[in-house]
């Protein structure tokens, strides 16, 4: 720490990772306020542009989030205006006008709207006119903050179908001019011809509805769910881990879990977010590279969100359907609650694997389900199991196939086929923690 008696106060950067973070809750606000989802998502960006160009050398300002609406809604009002003038005005004027339901404070306001801009963002992404894909993907990028990139890697998909999925989400949007917020348009509260709320999680006793509404939250799971996930391990970069992404995907999740505490599947995705989250300051060591799971001091990893999440699933597990996310958690269970990786219970997690592939057969649980049986079963049946996935063409070029192929051939002894399959899984991956170990790997059996 400096000793000066008078030292130079320490610049504010930009920050990347606080503007991630507020990129949503700003883009929430705006269309909450002025509607325009394709012009408020530019307006964000040209905000932000001006953020990461300002602030480094200005300071940061005392209220980020309310400097970046300022400034987005000055972009957006002037973009609206240039649109509108001479020929439309009195459009214009109205369409400036925040909507009486969802009355917003002032731009430079610190205060929080009453409810949350960025949770109602996410079921406006959501929407059932929106294509499946294009609701996840648009999803990602304007809550995630996620670049077309990652996401097309996220899901499996080329770059280039991805950036279309998206660019055909927002003209959707724009075209519908959906109404945005939570408490009219929200999936636990539709409109019910008994003159209920829903407040029960029920969807009502429109058929339709309900079906529309199931739909849309578990849209919802699955975009905060891929959200996480890329948080816990960044798809590319000099960092195994993107803490703010994670963070907010637990935040959003708990906001969901607080308005739906009956559902067992938001109970779960809420509990496999904290059983997994609670490993994370043992996963690299202090020079940034990765620890796997098996080699991670138990010691630093976070009890108390370890118990709050047993607690949520065994609850959800004993009260309500079963479902995919109550699956996922429970196998974090008992890898948190195991003392040592010798002591894993991997007949129980294979067991879980069996149901949850009978519910999701996608690759990337029969992945999960092909370790689970080499650690009871041995390698050489794990192996089978991956040659089947080799047609898969969603796995096809991805780094977790081969890095889970390297790691079962070595546990068969099969020194250089698995020194073989490090290497290639090294140069499909862009984590470059990632990239490091898998050489690392490659390496030491070559020795």
């Amino acid at each position: 720490m400096l000793t000066t008696p008078e030292p130079a106060p320490e610049p504010a950067p930009a920050g990347e990772d606080l503007l991630r973070r507020l990129a949503p809750q700003v883009l929430g606000a705006l269309v909450r306020r002025y509607g325009h989802f394709d012009a408020a998502e530019d307006a964000v960006q040209e905000a932000l542009l001006a953020a990461a160009r300002q602030w480094p050398v200005e300071g940061r300002p005392a209220n980020p989030r309310g400097w970046l609406i300022r400034v987005a809604s000055r972009r957006l009002t002037d973009q609206l205006r240039s649109e509108e003038a001479r020929r439309r005005r009195e459009e214009t004027a109205a369409a400036l006008t925040p909507r009486d339901e969802f009355v917003a404070p002032p731009p430079g306001e610190s205060r929080a709207p009453a409810e949350d801009d960025t949770l109602a963002l996410l079921f406006l992404c959501c929407r059932a006119d929106l294509a499946p894909a294009g609701r996840i993907a648009l999803t990602l990028r304007a809550v995630g903050g996620l670049t077309t990139a990652e996401i097309a890697r996220a899901l499996l998909v080329p770059e280039a179908t991805m950036a279309q999925r998206i660019s055909r989400a927002k003209r959707r949007i724009k075209a519908s001019d959906a109404p945005f917020g939570i408490t009219s348009d929200r999936p636990d509260r539709p409109d019910r011809p008994d003159g209920s709320d829903g407040s029960d999680g029920s969807a009502g006793s429109d058929p339709e509805q309900a079906r529309e509404h199931a739909e849309r939250l578990a849209d919802a799971l699955h975009v905060l769910y891929l959200i996480f996930n890329e948080g816990y391990t960044a798809t590319s970069g000099g960092d195994l881990q993107r803490a703010d992404l994670a963070t907010e995907a637990i935040r959003l999740t708990r906001a969901v879990h607080a308005l739906l505490p009956a559902d067992g599947e938001v109970a779960g995705l809420l509990a496999l977010m904290l059983l997994t989250d609670a490993r994370r300051a043992a996963r690299t060591a202090p020079d940034g590279s990765l620890i796997p799971l098996a080699e991670q001091d138990r010691t630093r990893w976070d009890r108390t969100a370890i118990t709050e999440g047993v607690a949520l699933v065994s609850d959800a597990l004993t009260h309500t359907p079963l479902g995919p996310y109550q699956l996922r958690a429970a196998i974090a269970a008992v890898h948190d609650e195991a003392a040592s990786d010798e002591d894993t219970d991997w007949a129980e997690i294979l067991a879980l694997y069996e149901l949850l592939i009978r519910l999701v057969p996608g690759p990337v649980e029969r992945l999960g389900h092909a370790v689970a049986v080499a650690m009871v079963h041995g390698p050489r049946r794990a192996l089978a199991l991956l040659a089947l996935l080799d047609e898969d063409e969603r796995l096809a070029g991805h780094h977790r196939l081969e890095a889970v192929r390297a790691h079962l051939l070595e546990m068969a002894g099969d020194r250089p086929a698995a020194r073989a399959a490090y290497a290639k899984a090294a140069g499909l991956t862009l984590s470059l923690p990632e990239r490091r170990y898998l050489r690392f790997r490659a390496a030491r059996l070559a020795q």
